[in-house]
């Protein structure tokens, strides 16, 4: 991946890009780099348009976008492994562009221009997805985990609604015992071809076929149990592993754990956005731990000997140096969380808060004052009340 540049500047955009002026960059660059409004320099036009396609896919999807963000065209590799029953694991693809096929219907950006789908390579995207396999839809999930799962790691059983291939028709559409015929009028295609007139030229265009919707066949006979649908909704429990370290708003991408695919595509993939709670004492900075520990003025006077409590349960015992001032900062190496994807740990930092008591025996009251005397200090004085 070391060779791909960066999709924003793929585009001409910074990060902080709105979706229309996203849209606008694409749509300007798709036209101009067009391969059929690049007749003498096609191959190259190609490989731009396409570099440009695969740019626009990423950075117009949400997920996709905040994934790109976060990790780069690599994405966070080796979350863990394999993961739940399904084989799904934690991994992270740029979606790089792998012909129109996945894109969608190019038609509604060079409507304007072409007058209507494209020409390139003989048929639309919206051809090949609809009468061709087609992966399937992608799900995503908000998985709402504690601060100590997020520093330990969990196994987590998720229940989810999805698409599954009908077990009947396995997602032929058609009764058991007939078969979808292929479409008249289009020749199993999908689409229909047109020629237009066009500022270039007479150009091929093709649309959505009409008497098959794009299928590329037509069904007589409809499977009773999915009403010719192919799939049926159903419910599912997966367990997902969430890795040590894992910070909020990161996201486990689980593949094939979508739904079902059309015509022998492959399933999609389950986003898994982990929401981690919010802890009463302790703070994540980065992958450092903060938090904020309570000693009375003897121990920050002398010094002390002060247990520290640790995000697992644990205890550690920290010795503090006299004369400890308030608000002191200490730093425990190698406490912290550990980096997914990563050998490195963070530190366990905590701040001393010096407690003074509100109230004093006689006798306590008598000691502190003979240390003040000791160290020249005014000790305070003792009013008599107006009675004596």
């Amino acid at each position: 991946m070391a060779n791909k540049r960066d999709y924003y500047e793929v585009l001409g955009v910074d990060k902080n890009v709105s979706d229309d002026e996203l849209k606008k960059a694409y749509r300007r660059l798709a036209k101009k780099y067009h391969p059929d409004a690049n007749p003498d320099n096609r191959k190259e036009a190609e490989e731009k348009f396409k570099e440009v396609s695969e740019a626009y896919k990423v950075l117009s999807d949400p997920q996709k976008r905040r994934m790109y963000d976060q990790f780069g065209h690599d994405g966070p590799q080796g979350f863990g492994g394999t993961g739940g029953p399904g084989g799904g694991y934690y991994s992270y693809t740029s979606s790089g562009f792998d012909g129109f096929s996945d894109f969608g219907d190019l038609g509604d950006i060079f409507s304007s221009f072409f007058g209507g789908g494209s020409g390139f390579g003989g048929r639309t995207g919206r051809s090949q997805r609809t009468a061709g396999p087609r992966k399937g839809r992608d799900l995503s999930y908000n998985l709402d985990i504690t601060f100590e799962e997020s520093y330990l790691g969990v196994k987590k059983e998720i229940t989810i609604l999805r698409d599954e291939e009908c077990p009947t028709c396995h997602g032929s559409k058609a009764k058991p015992g007939t078969k979808a015929t292929t479409c008249k009028a289009c020749n199993g295609t999908g689409t229909i071809r047109q020629t237009v007139s066009t500022i270039l030229g007479q150009m091929q265009t093709t649309k959505t076929c009409p008497e098959c919707n794009g299928e590329g066949t037509k069904i007589e006979e409809k499977c009773s149990e999915c009403r010719g649908k192919g799939k049926i909704r159903k419910t599912v429990k997966i367990e997902v592993s969430v890795p040590a370290g894992i910070d909020h708003g990161q996201t486990i991408v689980l593949k094939g754990e979508g739904e079902a695919g059309t015509k022998g595509g492959s399933r999609g993939d389950l986003y898994i956005v982990v929401s981690v709670r919010n802890h009463s004492l302790f703070k994540r900075q980065g992958n450092n731990i903060v938090c904020e520990i309570p000693i009375t003025f003897t121990q920050a006077t002398l010094g002390a000997d002060i247990e520290l409590p640790m995000v697992d349960g644990k205890k550690e015992v920290y010795k503090i140096p006299e004369a400890t001032q308030p608000g002191s900062k200490f730093v425990l190496r190698g406490k912290g969380f550990k980096a997914v994807n990563s050998t490195y740990q963070g530190d366990y930092i905590f701040i001393v808060n010096v407690q003074v008591p509100k109230r004093l025996t006689p006798e306590q009251r008598e000691l502190l004052t003979k240390l003040a005397r000791t160290m020249n200090e005014q000790p305070p004085i003792k009013k008599k009340g107006i009675f004596g």
